[in-house]
């Protein structure tokens, strides 16, 4: 696996993953999208497929994206769907990602993310809890893809 802060080559197309493609990869694709997608291709995808989370919708629309259309999808559902590169989310998630490129030339990552839908207490605690996800995922979105973004621009 490659280590973030090394990586400055960038691939063309990037699937980040979670268990239901509901919260963490959606927004992690959305963040990506916004920051690099005139240089990447990205999206998500989730070992199960479930609806969008409502505060993950909250949440980014906050940071002016729009995650109500998305729809969410299963790795059984992508066979066919180009990457160079997967980052995984969740344990899970790498184990079915790890699979993917042994069929494909396709590098994975690991990016332990917190699940944000176990905070509990008030609506402003769950938010933030969102928000701590969101943010934390955009600054590791920016700092594996910024160099090359930059160099390729």
């Amino acid at each position: 696996m490659q280590d973030v802060a090394q990586a400055t080559d960038l691939p063309d197309h990037v699937l980040f993953a979670c268990t239901h493609n509901a919260i963490r990869s959606p927004m992690a694709a959305g963040i990506g999208s916004h920051l690099f997608g005139h240089a990447i291709d990205f999206g998500s995808v989730g070992v199960r497929a479930t609806d969008i989370n409502p505060f993950a919708i909250a949440i980014m629309a906050e940071i002016g994206i729009d995650l109500t259309g998305h729809q969410s999808r299963s790795f059984a559902e992508i066979d066919d769907v180009p990457c160079n590169l997967i980052i995984s989310l969740t344990p899970d998630a790498q184990h079915h990602a790890i699979e993917l490129t042994r069929r494909g030339n396709c590098e994975a990552e690991f990016w332990p993310t917190y699940d944000p839908s176990l905070a509990h207490g008030s609506r402003n605690t769950i938010l933030d809890s969102y928000r701590e996800v969101r943010d934390a995922l955009t600054e590791k979105i920016t700092a594996r893809f910024q160099a090359g973004a930059i160099s390729n621009d």
